[in-house]
Order: structure tokens, then sequence, then C-alpha cells
């Protein structure tokens, strides 16, 4: 059967389906008074239905694009309105800015502690100079020299380190850090990645174990197990992960705790701590603000130093001991501390006083009775 082709004209490229019936008319085909009144025939008939359905197939397929289309743009509008429209001012005090030079000064410090302790030194000195703050080089001093060797570390160099932690021995001692012996372990993994001809050397160096031989032996016979593979090569040996670069992530990360608590310094900035915690408890007090709002619930929240509920921002954010009673069900303060009874059970002074019957107090887990006078209060 012969194929017929219909070209427009000024097109190079074969009009689709939907571009050939919206310029089609009856202009394009002249009348022909014979054809007029004439059914047609099977072939034509065929054609034309598989055209029709192709023609039906492509509007439905362009109506379902169109649909998703429309449904991902409605969204995009909520998107917007849900992160960017919300007004955070509400859940905040205005008392907290009456003394604003103080305020904007605190939180100056916290911004230029936090550059200090990330090591952007210049940034720091900068804005001290623009916000003409003051800070004592007793201030910039930990974190210059906690910088300067993490620094070093990050360029493979353990001299200072090690300098820092021989002079800090004892104190670290009492800390129960193992950073002195990390460093030297470290050392003598970099005189075996030398080979045999550093053998020698790694052997003069294993002295410096003597002292951790009694925390530390176990490591320290896997190091010394290891010198068997030297002329084989450690690389290929049973003994290949302590080659591992991860060991210099683990001693800057060693290094900043122990060094951070020994300076009396937190890992995190106060600053990067507010932040995340405030990320977790802002959705939480916007809700609540909302629903105080809608409900004119008034003196739920009076917004001072505590909070209307309480929010869990994970032990990440866990700094200090909680004592909740478990009579009351409400956690401890300094105005209702914790108190020990003789029988060694624990509740709150709230709850030791709704106990006194008679001047006599019996213990609510035990049948212990004994005098309210004798439960001594405990700080966690």
């Amino acid at each position: 059967m012969a194929h017929c082709s219909l070209d427009l004209p000024g097109s190079s490229n074969p009009p689709s389906h939907l571009s050939l019936l919206s310029r089609w008319d009856h202009r394009h085909v002249p009348p022909c008074p014979a054809l007029q009144g004439t059914p047609l025939s099977a072939t034509l008939s065929l054609v034309m239905s598989q055209c029709c359905r192709k023609i039906k197939d492509t509007v439905q397929k362009l109506a379902s694009d169109h649909k998703d289309i429309h449904s991902s743009v409605s969204r995009v509008g909520k998107a917007i309105d849900r992160n960017f429209d919300s007004e955070i001012c509400g859940v905040v005090s205005d008392a907290v800015w009456d003394a604003r030079e103080q305020q904007q000064q605190i939180l100056q410090m916290a911004i230029v502690e936090h550059l200090y302790q990330q090591g952007m030194l210049s940034v720091a000195e900068e804005l001290c100079q623009e916000s003409t703050l003051n800070v004592d080089l007793d201030f910039k001093q930990p974190f210059l020299e906690l910088n300067r060797i993490l620094e070093a570390l990050h360029e493979q160099d353990l001299g200072p380190a090690l300098e820092w932690a021989v002079s800090h021995r004892q104190r670290l001692l009492e800390l129960n850090s193992s950073l002195e012996f990390k460093l030297h372990r470290l050392h003598f993994i970099r005189l075996l990645a030398g080979g045999p001809e550093k053998q020698l050397e790694a052997l003069s160096y294993a002295r410096h174990f003597q002292p951790f031989a009694r925390l530390h032996q176990r490591e320290i016979q896997v190091m010394m197990g290891s010198l068997v593979y030297l002329r084989l090569g450690l690389e290929k040996s049973p003994y290949c992960h302590l080659l591992d670069n991860s060991h210099w992530a683990e001693i800057c990360e060693t290094f900043t705790r122990d060094a951070c608590s020994l300076l009396g310094l937190s890992v995190e900035s106060p600053l990067s701590v507010s932040f995340a915690s405030g990320c977790v408890a802002l959705p939480v007090l916007m809700n609540i603000k909302a629903v105080i709002e809608q409900r004119q619930c008034t003196g739920v929240w009076s917004h001072k130093d505590e909070l209307p509920i309480e929010i869990e921002l994970g032990m990440k954010c866990w700094y200090h001991s909680v004592f909740a009673c478990p009579i009351l069900r409400q956690q401890t303060s300094d105005s209702n501390p914790p108190i020990k009874l003789i029988c060694g059970h624990v509740i709150s002074r709230d709850a030791l006083n709704k106990l006194i019957n008679g001047g006599k107090l019996k213990c609510p887990y035990c049948p212990m009775e004994q005098n309210p006078a004798d439960g001594k209060r405990i700080i966690f």
C-alpha cells in the first residue's frame, strides 16, 4: 500500500500530530466532488482510527503531565510559608533586650569565642576591633595554643602535641587521659611505616612505652609483634590496620577533648551549642505559642527563666545530672532539692513535707518510720 505524507510549507521537520491538527483545515485539500459521499475504505478507516487513538493518548499524557507540574508548583508556596514566613519573636520576652548594650556585648563575646575555638583567629581579631570589644590575652592564649597544636597534627607533625602532653603529664593522668600514650604510639607507627631501615629506631623509641605498660599492655604487645612482618611489609600483614589514616583523625579528636577539659573549655563553643539547641526547641515553642494564642490561655507562659513544657534536646545536650521526684513526678530544683532518707531512698523536699503525718515520716517505698529532720539534702 502506498503511503502519503503531508508536508507543511517552510518546515524542515515533520510536524507533530497536534501541530498538524491545529494547522489543518479545508483549504489545504482542494474540493473533490467525486469523493463526496463516498464511504472510507477499510484500510483508510484503520489508519484514521490509529491516528485518533494516538492523538487521544498524547492529549491525555499532556493533561497528566500538567497535573503533576501544577501539584508541585502549588506545594512550593506552602513550603515557602512554612519555612520562611515564621515570626519567632513571639517566643522571646521583650524584657530580654531591656539591657540592650549588655546583651549585645554578651552576644559579641560568644561569637568571638566561637571564632577563636574554630581557629579563625584573624576574623575574631577583626571583629574585636570593629566592635571595640576588649579581649584579654589570658582569654586568647588557650585558644591560640590549642589551634597551633591542631594545625601541626593536621600536617602530621606530632612534635608540638607531644611537648604539650609531656608538660601536662600529671594533670592528664588525673583525668585518666591516654593522650600521651596515643601520641607515642602514632609516632612509633610512623617509624614502622618507614620499613626495615627504621627498625632500629623504632625499637629504640619503644622505650617511651614503659610508663604505660600496665594500662596499655595489649596495645604495646600488638605494636611489638608487628616488627616481625616489617621486612615483608606491614600493608600485607595482619597488622595492616596500624597504617590506617583514621588514627590521625582520632588523635585530633582525643587531643581536642582532653586539652579542652584540662584548660576548662568546652569541646564545642557555647554559641554552636545554643544554636543547635535553638533549632530543636524553636519549632516546639512556636507551636505552643500558637496554641496558647488560639485558646486564649493567659498566664500559662510568663516568659520567665523556665519554659511551659520540657523540651527533649537529646543526650548530647545533657551537661548536668537531673533528678525527678518519684512521688510527685517533678524535677527537683534549688527551692525543692532532693532529700535522702535514713533508709536510703531519695525523694523531693515537697514530697517529704506532704508525707509527714503526726510528726513522723513513713518511707513510701519501705515501711521504715523516721524523723523528717533526719533527711539530708543531696547535691548532684
